[in-house]
């Protein structure tokens, strides 16, 4: 044991390392809360070991259902250092699909917040194994849950864990996935996989111990937490977070800490450039800027250099099976490859094949896969989807793309009917079950349209029961008592057939091609 403990390289390694390399310097920014590097190591340590006395231990998983926050970041990173698993949780799902989440992760522990608990509250009482909750401030703080284990006294203990024997191959996080199908998915990934990631980001994405960078996009999602967060801290940067990605927070934050690097999905930066605010914020020391989720269009690319002229850019293309970044277009072709998803990262190897698993010739359509150390373990509890997914010994993405001479790779559709609405996955089939629930219905197709502000619109067409009555306003409405908000059709079209091949397969390609200017006028 003494010979691993000598050569361990885990994330209970990393914080501790940037602690020693730059005890003084300011490591995370929240609200009023400001933690220097030794600072931010000794509440991961003292929270650590507050959850160990609580029975935490090795492999347990602990669910947070959080909106960002200092607690939120030292919690990732106190969990490490006793090798607990988290399970970070959107927190725009409803009670009965976070609920879902918990049992089929097996959560002991749930962290939230106060804006958030009594959801966690009602989620954990529908039939989980969660026995105790962890209150966690938010970015202005206020008052710990009744009833709720609080951060704060954990943190303000001068308490160590107890030596726990980690390894890289250690579970490291669950990341739960919508997937394709209507049931999400648990990403196994382990330590080795998250940090071999984090090199990637290193090189390819730049991440750097000079950077200040504002982390806005929610930290359940990899992209925030593992693409910017977790490599900023093992390089050593400053990292200012807050939860609300709105133009009105991020355009005064961005101006009072001279940021420097900013990550957001195309929806953000739309609101960004928008806003009235934007002419009149001082973001000369804006130099990098990184969005993903979906394509930025070309139009605002041209935009953004014209009125960020100092600002690099970077498209970042990925999932969370490979923790999450795979593939990269920098800053030099953003506008000469616009829409590409550019080139495999350091760590990286990816092709675009056929179904027989050959290369595809360039500009034909096939489909992404890839081989990596990023790559998850496979799906938590689902060998069958886990077998399918690493098919021919590559991990299958589902998503079609065509790569050109100099294989930079293009993604021209989602081979299961993936939704991307405001940087959110939507799988079209667990949107149409739940309207298939309705009696009226007959039938319905799911599927996205493109939109000026959501990228992508969530939209069926429905095709009633013939005598019986059906109106936008009662789906639209049914949806949303038990979906999430981003998963609830925009739109809703009745029809009284819905196109097919002559096998009786729908034909979701002449629907988008139909609807595709449903939103050309929208504003909004």
């Amino acid at each position: 044991m003494t010979h691993g403990i000598a050569r361990r390289h885990t994330l209970a390694d990393l914080l501790r390392r940037s602690a020693k390399r730059h005890p003084a310097k300011t490591a995370v920014i929240c609200g009023d809360t400001s933690w220097s590097y030794a600072e931010f190591d000794r509440v991961c340590g003292a929270v650590a070991a507050g959850l160990q006395q609580r029975g935490i231990a090795h492999g347990d998983r602990v669910a947070v259902l959080a909106r960002n926050s200092h607690a939120f970041a030292a919690l990732r990173f106190a969990l490490a250092r006793i090798g607990a698993v988290l399970v970070p949780i959107n927190f725009m799902l409803k009670a009965e699909e976070v609920a879902f989440i918990l049992r089929h992760a097996g959560a002991r522990m749930l962290a939230t917040d106060s804006g958030l608990a009594a959801l966690a509250r009602e989620a954990a009482a529908l039939s989980t194994d969660v026995r105790e909750f962890l209150w966690l401030p938010s970015e202005d703080q206020g008052e710990p849950v009744e009833g709720m284990l609080d951060f704060d006294t954990l943190a303000r203990a001068d308490d160590e864990p107890a030596e726990t024997e980690l390894r890289g191959s250690d579970l490291l996080q669950i990341v739960y996935t919508s997937g394709t199908e209507a049931a999400p998915k648990g990403a196994m990934l382990t330590h080795d996989a998250v940090i071999s990631q984090y090199v990637s980001c290193l090189v390819d994405a730049e991440v750097s111990g000079s950077d200040l960078t504002l982390h806005a996009l929610p930290l359940y999602h990899c992209a925030q937490l593992d693409v910017f967060f977790g490599p900023s801290v093992y390089a050593g940067a400053t990292n200012v977070i807050t939860a609300k990605p709105t133009p009105d927070n991020l355009l005064p934050l961005m101006a009072r800490h001279r940021i420097g690097s900013f990550f957001a999905p195309p929806t953000v930066w739309i609101s960004l450039l928008r806003s009235p605010l934007f002419d009149g914020t001082d973001l000369s020391a804006l130099r990098k800027g990184y969005y993903g989720a979906s394509i930025m269009p070309v139009e605002v690319l041209r935009e953004l250099a014209h009125r960020l002229p100092q600002v690099r850019l970077w498209n970042l293309y990925g999932q969370t099976e490979i923790a999450p970044l795979a593939t990269m277009l920098g800053p030099d072709e953003q506008l000469t490859k616009p829409g590409s998803a550019g080139r495999a990262v350091l760590n990286v190897e990816t092709r675009v094949v056929d179904e027989r698993m050959r290369d595809v010739a360039i500009g034909e359509v096939g489909e992404v896969v890839h081989r990596s150390p990023h790559l998850m373990l496979g799906y938590f509890h689902d060998d069958e989807r886990t077998a399918a997914a690493f098919e021919g010994g590559w991990f299958h993405s589902g998503d079609l793309a065509t790569i050109d001479a100099e294989g930079c790779i293009t993604i021209v559709d989602r081979k299961k009917d993936m939704i991307k609405s405001g940087g959110e996955n939507v799988a079209s089939r667990e949107v149409e079950e739940m309207i298939y629930r309705l009696p009226q219905v007959s039938e319905v197709a799911v599927f996205g349209v493109p939109h000026p502000h959501w990228v992508e619109a969530v939209v069926a067409v429905v095709v009633p029961k013939a005598g019986l009555a059906l109106d936008e306003a009662a789906v639209i409405e049914h949806c949303r008592h038990h979906l999430a908000a981003f998963k609830t059709p925009k739109r809703v079209v009745f029809a009284e057939a819905l196109p097919k091949n002559p096998s009786g397969k729908l034909l979701k390609r002449d629907l988008r091609r139909v609807y595709e200017r449903l939103y050309s006028d929208a504003k909004e």
